[in-house]
């Protein structure tokens, strides 16, 4: 299916992997809506493209979804409180965003009368720390957070409303996306910027957790063909790379491509109990059904995120005043 000429809202387009679902579908010709509060999302990210109707609102308001909906043929659903650390002290804004502010706009997308395809954007993090490797979709949900809860909570509710309804959805599970125009401090912003700072030595906590770490092009190119095929409506599918790294080897490897030589420092203060100890991704069922694989190396990725931060003055904004913000004052 063609997508030019198609009208798609993306909420939460103006933050990480929004601004470059945002990018790609503007590149196919799509008339793009998109529908952000920038808590934490950033308007310089959208400021290079032409034709673009932006509305500064939030999901859980309803005159604001009602006005971004009007006369969409599909969505992106993005919006959301996403750092994990703020939801141990804001866990009802947690749910009150990604749970309920889901259902809010699921409903009124089915009583849009236009909407086609609703996609929703889940997280890995719902899945918790791997039973088994590599973890597909029907791997068990045992999430360790209130964040990957409320995630949960929101996959659950598109999938019965979906069933309940007749109408078109599908969930996506991205594994840990990276990149440029990063809106968090992420485990890779942070050792970037740990390693841009001049100092010898990388502080972090858990350092032989392992993650899957996916180009944030490749995850935004998952969730643009979401938005067609048949095949896809009703299922949920994971993104991810199919390859895990070790925390430490990620800092030794960005280390090398920053050409740095560090010492990793434990910091005790970084343990935090919510962290799931490996995520691997079982891309199989992307691959069939949305004929999707990742394209994006590792290293190459590192490169233009490293690239990216170091010809940019990075900074994190959010709703919350969480310990991050301290932290990187003045990066």
């Amino acid at each position: 299916m063609n997508l030019a000429g198609k009208k798609v809202l993306v909420t939460g387009g103006a933050g990480f992997i929004g601004s470059e679902v945002v990018r790609q579908l503007v590149d196919q010709r799509v008339d793009v809506t998109v529908l952000d509060n920038f808590s934490s999302g950033k308007r310089e990210y959208l400021e290079s493209f032409d034709k673009l109707r932006v509305i500064n609102g939030d999901i859980c308001d309803d005159e604001a979804v009602s006005n971004a909906l009007n006369d969409q043929d599909s969505v992106v659903h993005l919006a959301a409180l996403p750092f994990i650390p703020d939801c141990y002290y804001h866990p009802e804004e947690f749910f009150k965003v990604n749970a309920v502010g889901t259902v809010k706009l699921m409903q009124e997308s089915i009583r849009s009368e236009t909407v086609e395809r609703f996609v929703h954007v889940s997280s890995s993090e719902v899945y918790g720390t791997a039973r088994y490797v590599p973890m597909d979709e029907e791997h068990p949900t045992l999430p360790h957070s209130t964040y990957a809860v409320s995630k949960l909570a929101a996959d659950r509710a598109v999938f019965a409303m979906h069933k309940e309804h007749g109408f078109p959805a599908v969930i996506i599970r991205p594994f840990n996306s990276y990149g440029p125009n990063v809106t968090q401090p992420y485990i890779v912003p942070e050792i970037a910027l740990q390693l841009l700072s001049s100092n010898n030595s990388v502080k972090l906590g858990n350092v032989e957790s392992k993650r899957d770490f996916t180009f944030v092009e490749d995850t935004a190119r998952g969730i643009v063909m979401a938005l067609t095929g048949k095949e896809a409506i009703g299922e949920t599918i994971n993104l991810g790379s199919g390859q895990d790294v070790k925390i430490r080897d990620l800092a030794f490897l960005m280390a090398k491509l920053s050409s740095r030589r560090v010492k990793i420092r434990r910091d005790p203060s970084r343990f935090r109990p919510h962290d799931v100890e490996r995520l691997l991704c079982d891309y199989t069922k992307a691959k069939k059904i949305l004929r999707w694989e990742p394209q994006v190396s590792l290293e190459d990725g590192l490169k233009r995120t490293i690239g990216w931060i170091t010809n940019n003055r990075v900074t994190f904004k959010g709703p919350f005043k969480g310990w991050y913000q301290s932290y990187y004052k003045g990066t």
